[in-house]
C-alpha cells in the first residue's frame, strides 16, 4: 500500500479509537488503498465488523467521527440502506474523505459459507448502478488489511477465501451468461420496435451479466462497479479490446440500436468461448 504519510497517521488515529469502541471486533483498511488503486483523491474506506447479538452503539460511532470530521457528516444507523450496505458513515476531514462500512460477521461467514457451496446473490436496489453483488462480501475480505482483529476473524476468512470456489466459478458463469443471452434476446425485439428506453436497458443490464462472468471465468471477486475494467485489465481471459467494445456497445442513438445489439451479441459469444464449456442455454431462444 501507498498511503500518503498524513492519511496514514490518520488511519492509525481512527483505528485505535475505533478498536475502544464496545461491540466492535475487527477494524480493517478497505477500498481502493488495499486493493492497490488508489489515486491521490481517494478515499480511506474503513470497515467496522460486529457480531450482531452485541454490536456496538452508533452513538459511539458519531463520537469518533465527530472528532475528525470538518464538517457536518452521516451517520447511518444498522441496515438503514439496505440488507447489504448495511450501515456507516461518510466523512470530509481535514486529509480528505474517510467512509465507514459496518459489516456483520454473521452474515458475512453465512456469505462465505453459501459461496463454498456455489450460491450467490445480487440485490438490485442496493446501489447504483448495477446493485450489490454477495460475492463483493469475498472481495472485500480478500484485499483487505486487517488493523484489528484480537480473534483472528479476517484471517480465517482469509484463507476460505484464498482460492477460488469452484462451485461459486460455475454458477456465476452459467447463471450470468444465460441472464445475458435471454436478456439480448429481449433487447433485439426491443431494438426493432425502437423502442429506446427499453433496449438500452437490456443491454446495461446484459453487459453487467457479461463483466459478473468475466470475473468468475478469471477467478477474482468484483469488488463492485467501480473501475471494472481496471480490475480486469490484467486478466488472462479477456476479449481483446474489452473497454472499446463495450463502449461502443452503450454508447447508442435510435437510430443505432440494431447495431448496438449486433455488437452486444458478438461480446456475449466471446464471453461464452472462454467460459471453459461450461455455459450451455437453458432453452433455445
Amino acid at each position: 500500500m501507498n498511503i500518503p504519510e498524513n492519511k496514514q497517521r490518520l488511519l492509525t488515529q481512527i483505528a485505535d479509537d475505533l478498536q475502544s469502541v464496545e461491540g466492535v471486533a475487527a477494524v480493517v483498511l478497505g477500498g481502493s488503498y488495499a486493493a492497490g488503486m488508489a489515486s491521490d483523491q481517494s478515499d480511506l474506506d474503513i470497515g467496522i465488523y460486529y457480531h450482531a447479538d452485541k454490536p456496538f452503539k452508533v452513538d459511539d460511532i458519531k463520537a469518533v467521527v465527530e472528532k475528525y470530521a470538518v464538517s457536518p457528516a452521516t451517520v447511518t444507523d444498522f441496515y438503514e440502506w439496505g440488507p447489504w450496505v448495511n450501515g456507516g458513515a461518510w466523512m470530509i476531514t481535514e486529509h480528505g474523505k474517510v467512509d465507514f462500512l459496518y459489516r456483520n460477521i454473521h452474515q458475512v461467514q453465512q456469505t462465505i459459507d453459501k459461496a463454498q457451496q456455489g450460491e450467490w446473490e445480487n440485490h438490485f436496489e442496493q446501489q447504483p448502478p448495477y446493485g450489490f453483488s454477495s460475492v463483493i462480501y469475498l472481495a472485500e475480505v480478500n484485499i483487505c488489511q486487517p488493523l484489528y482483529d484480537p480473534a483472528g476473524v479476517l484471517a480465517a476468512w482469509k484463507k476460505a477465501v484464498s482460492v477460488y470456489p469452484r462451485a461459486l466459478r460455475e454458477t456465476i458463469i452459467r447463471q450470468s451468461l444465460w441472464s445475458a443471452d435471454f436478456t439480448i434476446w429481449q433487447a433485439a425485439g426491443f431494438a426493432e420496435k425502437h423502442d429506446v428506453y427499453n433496449t438500452v436497458g437490456c443491454m446495461a443490464r446484459a453487459v453487467k451479466n457479461i463483466m459478473a462472468a468475466l470475473f468468475a471465468i478469471n477467478e477474482r471477486y468484483p469488488l463492485g462497479d467501480k473501475r471494472v475494467m481496471e480490475q480486469l485489465q490484467d486478466a488472462a481471459k479477456v476479449p481483446a479490446g474489452l473497454r472499446e467494445k463495450v463502449d461502443a456497445i452503450l454508447c447508442v442513438s435510435g437510430d443505432t440500436l440494431p447495431q448496438n445489439v449486433t455488437r452486444l451479441t458478438a461480446l456475449h459469444q466471446e464471453v461464452v468461448l472462454l467460459s471453459d464449456g461450461l455455459y450451455k442455454p437453458l432453452y433455445q431462444l
